[in-house]
């Protein structure tokens, strides 16, 4: 992957784990990721209006990633409510590099070598590493926590071959996978009512404009992930991206004054010595 591409994905990773600590850091993180999507979906929308369509041949791909993404969503507040960020998040994010590689291989053809195959490793290995180090973790919280990894994986999997269908039409195709995220509003209105959406507007209008930040700091990650897709190989681009865990345990630490072991910052080092691997 050209140096470039690589710094770009960093600056997605950061956004990334900055998104997902805001989300973690509400209260009621099912109401502030619908607000992130509605933020998502509104700002998508707006793009769709001023680009070209995506070649036909990338649609399916839409269609399919827009509704594993919403099963992602879904699944990331099951698993924020059974574990904190520093746990949650580096599993959900470790699990999913090797089997993007995987998908890669089955599905794209991708090769990788041998450099780039120990950068997957150390980057997943050292991910993981950083959520259980110290860590009691139960069969439930592992479970949604893996669950979401696998669901990253088959959407990143997807993405990366619907944008190279789409004609060069990255910005097109993100913003129209990003439309099911009006999904989200529809579904949490469906459960709690259409008052429980609009009163914290009300009553508690910096966190509802605390999710709508995240959520277009949220695109604007994921948009760049999307198009590095479009060149770079899938499982150096995923694996790469993960690096954002350990920005999630930097903001775990300084932000909301979790406690980071001698251990995890040594895990911290690993995954950034695969992340070097990954760009030479």
């Amino acid at each position: 992957m050209l140096s470039y591409t690589g710094g770009i994905v960093l600056l997605a990773a950061l956004l990334h784990a900055s998104w997902n600590a805001m989300l973690h850091g509400n209260r009621d993180r099912f109401l502030s990721l619908t607000w992130m999507s509605i933020a998502i979906a509104s700002a998508s929308s707006f793009v769709i209006l001023i680009n070209p369509l995506p070649a036909v041949a990338s649609w399916p791909y839409i269609i399919a990633s827009g509704l594993v993404h919403i099963f992602y969503n879904v699944s990331l507040v099951r698993s924020y409510r059974r574990n904190d960020l520093a746990l949650a998040y580096p599993i959900a994010r470790g699990s999913s590099p090797l089997l993007v590689a995987l998908g890669a291989a089955l599905f794209a053809h991708e090769a990788i070598g041998p450099l780039h195959a120990l950068g997957n490793v150390m980057i997943s290995g050292g991910i993981i590493a950083i959520a259980l180090l110290g860590r009691h973790v139960t069969r439930g919280g592992l479970l949604a926590a893996l669950t979401t990894g696998a669901t990253i994986a088959l959407y990143t999997v997807i993405d990366g071959i619907g944008v190279r269908l789409s004609d060069g039409q990255s910005l097109a195709y993100t913003a129209w996978m990003f439309l099911f995220y009006w999904l989200m509003p529809v579904l949490f209105v469906a459960m709690r009512g259409f008052g429980s959406l609009w009163q914290p507007v009300r009553a508690e209008p910096l966190s509802i404009v605390s999710s709508i930040a995240g959520g277009l700091v949220s695109i604007a990650a994921y948009g760049i992930v999307i198009w590095a897709l479009q060149s770079g190989a899938m499982g150096a681009v995923s694996a790469l991206r993960e690096t954002s865990v350990v920005f999630a345990v930097l903001i775990g630490r300084m932000v909301l004054r979790e406690k980071v072991s001698a251990a995890r910052w040594l895990a911290c080092l690993i995954v950034a010595a695969g992340a070097v691997c990954l760009g030479l």
